[in-house]
């Protein structure tokens, strides 16, 4: 017991020393385990630097920085509005293609089928857990999602709406625009009349 007690206070002791007293004032220059920690080599900005063409310790963004957050260019392809305005497109700005129109119904399959339900009805299987507010892409009472604009369709998967989450960070500019795509596809399927098929073809309904 008793070299307990001696380990125990020279313990004490020694943290002590080496800590110091918590709270207490003192000249001295405190004890600096890793100094480059606190002493850096480094620039100040706006100061000389003979370095540097200009001479100046700051230096511009490298041609094409993009701002956290920010828009890779004010364009309707990645902002899903005109340019210069905070208007949405009417339609898609990339070329609608077969190849474009799979690629939408793989990622929506994979990102928005769990809620809004493969068919686009808001029957997705998060229905059974208790999510009952889902949009229905078909929305065929007000029509809302229907009558909306692609860039505005583009804009909710980016931004989300609602208790939808954004989907700006998890899926590509491109797929998003696939996804648009494959939902209007999606809405034609059910909404269609019979002025959206060829006439050619009005007569083999008849048959």
């Amino acid at each position: 017991m008793r070299y307990f007690l001696t380990g125990f206070i020279l313990i004490c002791v020694l943290v002590v020393g080496v800590a110091g007293f918590r709270g207490s004032l003192s000249r001295k220059p405190p004890i600096e385990v890793f100094p480059d920690m606190d002493r850096q080599l480094k620039l100040r900005p706006q100061t000389s630097f003979d370095f540097s063409p200009d001479g100046l310790s700051s230096r511009l963004p490298v041609a094409g920085t993009v701002a956290r957050g920010a828009a890779f260019e004010d364009s309707p392809v990645n902002t899903g509005r005109t340019t210069g305005t905070t208007n949405f497109v009417e339609t898609l700005p990339l070329a609608v293609s077969e190849l474009l129109l799979k690629r939408g119904q793989e990622r929506y399959n994979i990102s928005c089928s769990p809620c809004h339900g493969e068919a686009g009805d808001g029957n997705g299987i998060t229905t059974k857990y208790g999510m009952a507010v889902i949009a229905d892409l078909h929305d065929s009472k007000t029509r809302k999602v229907v009558q909306m604009k692609d860039g505005e369709l583009f804009s909710i998967i980016t931004h989300g709406k609602g208790v939808m989450g954004a989907y700006g960070d998890k899926i590509s500019i491109n797929d998003r625009w696939a996804i648009v795509s494959y939902v209007r596809a999606l809405q034609r399927s059910r909404l269609a009349g019979t002025d959206d098929v060829p006439a050619e073809k009005r007569a083999s309904f008849n048959k």
